[in-house]
């Protein structure tokens, strides 16, 4: 008889977002699964191709999803016996959240936490990963406890990451126009018909925005606070508004020449940061005069992992381990 105790089985953390292309010869097939297996114009293939060359040839998001799995895992067992293990998983990209599935089923995972890498809840985000995982449950034959953390867009440890990124960020401006900077807050926009099925993405955006601008305190009267949509989609549907681009001629009409960018709806580099703020934006706000800087994203530094630790562990505590 032996004495050896198997050990429990770990609690497996699906980390989700969209992904992105590893390479500019992947651009194509990425953008052909995001529109669902429909061919992509050679015209918009280019464009796409030439934003992904402009920011490093390819896409930052698996590099910085592998950081924070590393180091979440290894903050979550900081405590005591490795418990947890951490995985990630793509909607339209490489590793796709199939495959991972089949990794936790592999590793003996009984209890699946799902995260997704969107503070803000919609039906066509975070919906859309949890219908994969239920996707990749029923293709696998072996359906875990599978939970998800809904939403996490006004959690204190992700406000306190922001606004320090924010007053970091307003040091980029001269110091007799730091009493005169508009902040624009972003978000992705999707299209405007989610508000008749009474989406709550539009509501815990604004509320993000409400608890960042509260909690940067006592501002110069002379600063200002917008919010708009950004990188709106090429379709034939109405899109949630007012854009960037609105805004800022706006701002610039108003006689505004300087402008902080807070995209509130994301929490790491990408192409909609990194080309469509960085470059595209920043291009428009320079034609007008204007100089307009962006507040760091939260990637994976500490106050984007202990929001998730947080997260995480206040979601076992309300769902059960």
């Amino acid at each position: 008889m032996s004495d050896q105790i198997t050990p429990p089985a770990p609690i497996g953390i699906l980390l989700m977002a969209l992904g992105g292309p590893d390479s500019l010869e992947s651009v194509e097939p990425f953008l052909n699964d995001v529109r669902g297996g429909r061919p992509t114009s050679p015209e918009l293939v280019h464009e796409i191709t030439e934003r992904y060359r402009a920011t490093g040839g390819k896409s930052p998001v698996s590099a910085i999803m592998q950081e924070v799995a590393r180091k979440l895992e290894k903050r979550l067992n900081v405590a005591g016996p490795a418990r947890f293990k951490v995985y990630f998983g793509f909607r339209h990209w490489h590793p796709y959240i199939r495959d991972t599935y089949r990794d936790i089923v592999k590793d003996g995972v009984k209890r699946l936490v799902g995260l997704c890498m969107a503070p803000q809840n919609s039906q066509l985000s975070v919906g859309a990963y949890v219908r994969k995982v239920e996707e990749a449950q029923a293709e696998s034959g072996t359906p875990l406890r599978f939970t998800y953390v809904p939403s996490w867009h006004t959690h204190p440890f992700l406000i306190q990451g922001i606004v320090a990124n924010i007053r970091e960020a307003l040091g980029k401006f001269p110091a007799d126009a730091r009493d005169r900077v508009a902040l624009i807050f972003t978000a992705h926009s999707l299209p405007a018909r989610i508000l008749k099925d009474g989406d709550a993405y539009p509501g815990q955006v604004r509320e993000t925005v409400e608890a960042v601008w509260s909690a940067l305190g006592p501002l110069p009267p002379g600063v200002m606070c917008r919010f708009a949509y950004q990188s709106q989609g090429r379709t034939g549907d109405t899109w949630l508004g007012p854009t960037v681009e609105e805004t800022l001629d706006d701002l610039h009409g108003a006689g505004c020449r300087h402008v902080l960018m807070a995209p509130i709806g994301f929490v790491s580099d990408h192409l909609e940061v990194l080309y469509d703020i960085d470059i595209e934006f920043a291009k428009r706000a320079r034609d007008n005069g204007m100089q307009l800087e962006r507040m760091a994203m939260l990637n994976a530094t500490a106050p984007l992992v202990e929001t998730v630790v947080d997260v995480i562990t206040t979601h076992l505590k309300e769902t059960g381990v």
